[in-house]
C-alpha cells in the first residue's frame, strides 16, 4: 500500500516540474484524489496568481491566465463563458467516468 509520505513526495515532484504537461496535471490530480480517498491530511496546492485583483473581472471577460501549462496556453484570450462551457461538459463526463475524482474537484471548488 502506498504511504502518505510517498504520495507527498510524488506531489512535490509534479509541482516541481519546470514545464508541466497534461500528464503531469493528471498525475497530480490523481495523487491528491488518493490522499483524499485514504483520508490523509494534506496541504492545499499553492495558489496560482492570475495577476488580477479579485475585486473585479478583467475587461472584456477574456481570460489572461498563464500557469505555463498546455491548458493555460489553450484558454489564453478566450472568454470565460467559452471556457466554462467546456469545463462544465468535462465535469459532467468526469462525474460518470470517475465519481471520486469528480467529488474531490467539487469539494475543492465549493
Amino acid at each position: 500500500m502506498i504511504t502518505e509520505q510517498e504520495l507527498l513526495e510524488a506531489i512535490a515532484e509534479c509541482q516541481g516540474q519546470r514545464n508541466p504537461n497534461a500528464n503531469t496535471c493528471m498525475k497530480l490530480a490523481s495523487f491528491y484524489t488518493i490522499l483524499d480517498h485514504l483520508g490523509y491530511d494534506h496541504p492545499a496546492p499553492p495558489p496560482q496568481s492570475n495577476g488580477y485583483s479579485y475585486a473585479s473581472e478583467p475587461a472584456g471577460n477574456t481570460l489572461d491566465y498563464d500557469s505555463g501549462t498546455e491548458f493555460s496556453d489553450a484558454i489564453q484570450g478566450k472568454s470565460a463563458d467559452e471556457v466554462m462551457a467546456v469545463m462544465d461538459e468535462l465535469m459532467d463526463t468526469l462525474s460518470v467516468v470517475n465519481p471520486p475524482l469528480y467529488n474531490s474537484v467539487m469539494r475543492r471548488v465549493t
